[in-house]
């Protein structure tokens, strides 16, 4: 029986592991937050930056999967604190407690803006916000302690969709089912490389159980298959059946904007990811194939579908408002946009 504990385990992400039930996996989850649902696995309530508490309840713990982060959505300085400070406390943890094994959960947000597509992972990370550059001061202090003899691969997914997942999201797939029409820079022509959650997990379970040989390294993570912003958004739209389309937004008067809104913080829409939207944005994940035995089974397009089937059927009542991947982000000043569409 391997015991494998997961920071971030209330997480959209962390709850997906558990909810995998992997054959031969006893599972302890660690959060600040109660768990999504009942479950047969031990769960603390510990905030991983916490490293004494932390260090006792990893102990007899085979491997790690760190996963937990405050997101773009919160201060920069809860970033810094959860996501670097939290990283540098958990990898101390989980030396006293001698934990073999520590799988860092990063992102492709560590590169930037790269304008090479695919990108790989030996390009140049040049972080843009708080967030991608903790992000980074996180894969760091993960790198050194690999540097010393941990086993401790990184896994830099791309956005990850699925069950528990609203954040932005919620916003598409709210006026998709009121049948308004959805904006796009530019009509969203532009690739942008997505994740299945559950994509995610198998890949998180090869880099708990494969060989040290193999995992020990870091590694892009995300779909195969991709198409345009535009198409993959009307899809949705379309699975609605209220008639919304895909409506293009003149590109230099909607980013100059969609700046000014983030600035103020009246959008939801933060400054990397209006770059994003102005430019293609996909990965290579040919070293995850090849050493994680990697092979994504859902494309773009069917794990938006996979996603807006789940919100249409949780109903409005269990929908939360916050700024967690498993809360709608606040729409802000894009609501009165509604009036337009």
């Amino acid at each position: 029986m391997l015991r494998v504990a997961v920071t971030g385990a209330s997480g959209m992400l962390g709850t997906a592991l558990i909810a995998a039930e992997w054959k031969g996996v006893d599972w302890l989850g660690i959060d600040v937050r109660p768990p999504l649902a009942p479950s047969p696995h031990e769960f603390r309530r510990i905030d991983v930056r916490d490293t004494e508490r932390l260090t006792t309840s990893l102990r007899g713990i085979d491997v790690l999967v760190h996963a937990a982060a405050a997101l773009p959505s919160h201060s920069s300085s809860e970033i810094r604190s959860v996501d670097v400070k939290g990283t540098e406390s958990v990898l101390a943890a989980a030396g006293r407690a001698g934990v073999g094994r520590v799988v860092h959960v990063s992102s492709t947000a560590v590169y930037g803006l790269p304008r090479l597509c695919p990108t790989p992972e030996d390009h140049p990370c040049e972080p843009v916000d708080p967030y991608s550059e903790a992000k980074r001061e996180a894969e760091k202090l993960v790198e050194r302690a690999r540097s010393e003899g941990l086993c401790a691969p990184i896994l830099r997914p791309k956005t990850f969709l699925g069950e528990n997942r609203l954040g932005l999201f919620a916003m598409l797939f709210e006026w998709a089912d009121e049948g308004r029409d959805f904006p796009l820079l530019g009509g969203g022509e532009h690739r942008a490389q997505m994740l299945d959650v559950d994509d995610l997990c198998t890949a998180v379970r090869a880099a708990c159980e494969r060989d040290d040989a193999d995992v020990n390294d870091t590694f892009n993570i995300g779909a195969d298959r991709f198409g345009s912003l535009g198409e993959e958004f009307q899809a949705v739209l379309d699975a609605a059946g209220r008639g919304g389309r895909v409506r293009a937004l003149p590109m230099a008067p909607a980013v100059g904007t969609l700046r000014l809104l983030a600035a103020l913080r009246l959008s939801p829409v933060y400054k990397r990811l209006i770059h994003k939207l102005t430019r293609d944005s996909y990965v290579s994940i040919d070293k995850a194939v090849e050493r994680l035995g990697f092979s994504p089974v859902h494309s773009n397009e069917e794990t938006l579908l996979r996603t807006y089937a789940w919100w249409r059927g949780t109903g409005t009542e269990t929908r939360t408002v916050g700024r967690t991947h498993r809360d709608a982000w606040r729409q802000g000043a894009l609501r009165l946009a509604k009036t337009f569409c």
